[in-house]
């Protein structure tokens, strides 16, 4: 059998989804198991170590967020030895499925979370909800989410109309409400930038006593992905597992921004809508002292310095 590491450092890009979904679970049935969940739905596990990492993530953003196409969890099988479940989806489900249910509920049957020692759940957007609300069935987890949503069902979320195609799914039945699957939960964490005003929305409606917000002002709608790039991600989840994840912890992770283009982009921009312009001047000279940045050092310029 082939080590960890080599088997995890597959390259699965460039394939079709058909061909991407047979070499998958070719890889996955190595060390584990990969299980058909319905129509748009799978489980692949891989079984290594002590800390178990559950993620929820699309086939697309699979493809699309790794250079080699795999799963995010794969990074800690192969650096860590942890094990990993992941759920995937065709499209954005947010993993309401009959046979999700059926399938976690023969894993709690099973004492399935009981045979490890450390359980994380993880997900962002669609992936985050699923991942906050399927976390009920292993009381004691851990769970990390980036903008998730509480719920789609309009009697409580009518103000968010982002996703009118989900407007007849159901979110009342198992695993539904997601910020009350979080009860059971040691801590959960929920990340998300608080001027982006229906994900800040939806945060609020996680309020618990065991919920930490993290927030990523001028962030944007694509923290996930702002976060892999800023090689962020892996030491959140890290944290996460060891229970060293905090404000402080959270806070000197974050000063990766100072470095992250899109992020200066987008706080340059807010301080010229609201007009500020000694902090703009503070920022491009900061900015230009510290790295390449022909955006900051034309409006200095413009400022007259």
């Amino acid at each position: 059998m082939q080590d960890a590491a080599d088997t995890f450092n597959a390259e699965l890009s460039g394939l079709t989804k058909g061909e991407w979904l047979t070499k998958l679970a070719g890889i996955t049935e190595e060390r584990g198991y990969f299980e058909p969940l319905g129509k748009r739905h799978f489980a692949a596990f891989v079984e290594q170590g002590t800390t178990l990492l559950v993620t929820f993530e699309t086939i697309q953003g699979m493809r699309a967020l790794s250079e080699a196409a795999v799963p995010l969890g794969w990074n800690m099988v192969r650096d860590h030895g942890w094990s990993h479940l992941c759920i995937g989806s065709d499209g954005d489900t947010w993993f309401r499925d009959e046979a999700l249910y059926a399938y976690f509920d023969r894993l709690v049957d099973d004492g399935f979370f009981d045979e490890f020692e450390t359980v994380v759940f993880y997900g962002a957007g669609p992936c985050g909800y699923a991942a906050a609300a399927y976390s009920v069935a292993s009381p004691g987890a851990t769970v990390l989410t980036i903008q998730p949503q509480a719920t789609l069902d309009v009697r409580v979320t009518e103000w968010d109309d982002r996703f009118s195609d989900m407007r007849r799914t159901d979110f009342t039945r198992r695993y539904g409400y997601a910020p009350d699957m979080l009860d059971a939960a040691a801590r959960a964490f929920v990340i998300y930038d608080p001027r982006e005003s229906l994900d800040a929305m939806h945060a609020a409606l996680f309020t618990r006593a065991n919920v930490q917000k993290l927030r990523t002002r001028h962030m944007g709608d694509a923290i996930q992905t702002n976060m892999i790039e800023m090689d962020v991600l892996k030491p959140l989840l890290e944290q996460a597992a060891t229970g060293a994840l905090n404000d402080a912890s959270f806070a000197t992770l974050w000063r990766a921004r100072r470095a992250y283009p899109p992020y200066l982009r987008n706080l340059l921009s807010s301080l010229e809508i609201d007009n500020r312009v000694q902090l703009i001047h503070s920022l491009c000279k900061n900015v230009t002292g510290r790295m390449n940045a022909p955006r900051f050092a034309r409006k200095l310029k413009e400022l007259g310095n």
